[in-house]
């Protein structure tokens, strides 16, 4: 992910870009916050550089915690059905739920790391 920007603020902006390493293929999306409330909530538009469905798209991420878990919901709200619908073919749930994974990894590892409180 050589550009990750976020300007995590009501009016903020985001970009990321993905690249295939083997390729050399690129991946760009962003958008703009239309919410931010910490630590429940994130509101904001998603539009792709070369879009593969039709307008843009409304994300609404939601936050909850459960014990030492943190449960994530994203609910993507598609302009109309046609681009849910070219969204659904596409197969993007198993890229999302591979970064979920490795996100999940990421944050384990740094847990595994982290000092813990000395005992007195």
């Amino acid at each position: 992910m050589p550009v990750c920007e976020i300007d995590l603020r009501v009016g903020g902006a985001y970009r990321y870009v993905w690249r295939k390493e083997s390729t050399g293929t690129e991946m760009g999306m962003g958008g703009v916050f239309h919410e931010v409330v910490s630590p429940e909530k994130l509101v904001a538009t998603e539009k792709f550089d070369d879009p593969w469905y039709p307008g843009e798209a409304l994300d609404t991420t939601a936050f909850e915690e459960r014990g030492e878990i943190t449960k994530i919901r994203l609910t993507v709200l598609y302009e109309s059905k046609e681009a849910r619908d070219t969204a659904t073919r596409s197969g993007m749930e198993y890229g999302m739920a591979a970064g979920y994974s490795r996100l999940e990894q990421v944050l384990a590892a740094l847990l595994e790391t982290e000092p813990k409180p000395a005992l007195h």
